[in-house]
Formats: C-alpha cells, sequence, structure tokens
C-alpha cells in the first residue's frame, strides 16, 4: 500500500463542502474504475496548523505504483465524464502541494534486516 496526498488550498470564492462533494464524485470514480483504494478528505481544525499546512488534506491508497499510474492515465483520458468530474475539483482550488508515501520499514526491507 503507497499513500497518495494532497495537501489543498482553496479559492477565496470556492465553497468548502462544494469542493468535499466534488473530491466524493471524483474519488467515488476513480475507486470505481478500480484505480485506487480507499481514500479519505480532512481539514483543518480550528485553524491549528504550522504556515507550511494547507486547509485540506486529501489522502488516497494505492495498492503500488501501477495502480498509481493508472489512475493517473484514467485522469488524463479525454474524455467528457473524466475532464468534467476532475474540473469540478480543479476549478475551487488555489494551491496543492503533492507527496507519495510508503510504510516503513517496508516487507521488503525489513526481510533484508532479518538476514543480516
Amino acid at each position: 500500500m503507497n499513500l497518495y496526498c494532497a495537501t489543498i488550498d482553496l479559492k477565496d470564492d470556492a465553497k468548502a463542502l462544494a469542493f468535499a462533494k466534488a473530491v466524493d464524485e471524483w474519488m467515488t470514480f476513480l475507486q470505481g474504475r478500480g484505480v485506487i483504494g480507499s481514500w479519505r478528505l480532512l481539514r483543518r481544525k480550528l485553524n491549528l496548523a504550522a504556515d507550511s499546512y494547507r486547509d485540506f488534506l486529501l489522502e488516497v491508497e494505492v495498492a503500488d505504483m501501477t495502480q498509481l499510474d493508472q489512475a493517473f492515465r484514467l485522469s488524463g483520458q479525454q474524455s467528457e465524464e473524466v475532464e468534467s468530474l476532475h474540473q469540478a475539483v480543479s476549478a475551487l482550488v488555489h494551491a496543492a502541494d503533492f507527496a507519495l508515501y510508503r510504510p516503513f520499514p517496508d516487507p521488503e526491507r525489513s526481510e533484508r534486516m532479518a538476514l543480516i
């Protein structure tokens, strides 16, 4: 399992509930196509965070890099449905940062360490 994360700030005129609905529709679409696992959207609470943290955190689980690649390929398709769902999210976003995490220690590394 890998965790793809996005920290997100909305545009000044964007509504948080509209953003949450758009994300739900987009992630449900991707999940229904089997290109992502589970996901969740979180919002900063009580504005408690350092300046480097954005307002929203989107976490998306993917089984491996192949599944993540499939998600990106699907997202880049030139279909009306994909473009509409993706645009509904991206039109509300002012800024976003992305990261990819993996479990640590990962099984491969754990096995090597056990041999030492």
